[in-house]
């Protein structure tokens, strides 16, 4: 029996790296990256050319969305707005959380329409995107409230034909919870990347840094990468 089509959102970082480890079980995956003008572009795509390349596929597409790039709004994508250093206590309390400025405002809505249309050409019923609610930086757009929204969204402005879904398996994770995963699925988190500044070491303090280094802590695994500095979080 043929697997179905899958478009899978595939960042370059471990959470989107494990959740394409996990849609290529059942489903023919297309990879999808989309390029913003983030600091670290260039890696992010190293990163999810690697990652392609492990998984075999040979169906993927790198989208550009720069005019997120031109909004700004956020440190990811905006020079003049320093990203932190330093590691709020927050960051670890999922009720206490604030927006930090590393979010990009709508992204994920950008890159879910730019999924849908792509997978609504080559016939994919399913879209995999690696977004975590709990134990993450807080995000509005990573809440499973958004995504069963964006699922009407879809079956509104698409032909009737369609039935495309959005699956998010790591959404209710923890983050050591999708590093214990990648460890059983052997999801090579050594090709990844994660860090918001760097493009050759991780720095190891940026907020992406530290929820990564947290997980792998706390699952009691070695990150596989380097870092210039590595704290203890946990």
């Amino acid at each position: 029996m043929s697997k179905s089509r899958a478009v899978v959102l595939v960042s370059g970082g471990m959470d989107s790296c494990v959740t394409a480890a996990i849609a290529c079980i059942k489903h023919d995956p297309a990879f999808l990256h989309i390029n913003y003008g983030q600091r670290t572009e260039r890696r992010e795509l190293k990163a999810f050319n690697a990652l392609a390349d492990h998984f075999g596929i040979e169906r993927r597409l790198v989208a550009e969305l720069t005019h997120l790039n031109k909004i700004g709004g956020s440190s990811l994508t905006d020079e003049k707005i320093k990203i932190s250093e330093t590691v709020p206590a927050k960051l670890f309390n999922p009720g206490e959380k604030e927006i930090p400025t590393s979010y990009v405002p709508f992204r994920n809505a950008n890159i879910l329409a730019a999924a849908v249309s792509w997978a609504e050409v080559i016939g994919a019923r399913k879209i995999f995107i690696g977004a975590v609610e709990e134990d993450s930086s807080g995000y509005p757009d990573c809440r499973k409230q958004f995504y069963k929204a964006f699922d009407a969204v879809i079956e509104l402005g698409t032909k009737p034909e369609t039935k495309i879904t959005i699956e998010t398996p790591v959404i209710n994770f923890k983050k050591s919870e999708i590093v214990l995963k990648g460890k059983e699925l052997k999801a090579p988190f050594e090709l990844t990347w994660s860090c918001y500044k760097n493009e050759d070491i991780a720095c190891g303090v940026c907020e992406s840094c530290a929820l990564r280094l947290r997980a792998f802590q706390a699952a009691g695994i070695e990150d596989p990468i380097p870092y210039m500095v590595k704290p203890k979080y946990v």
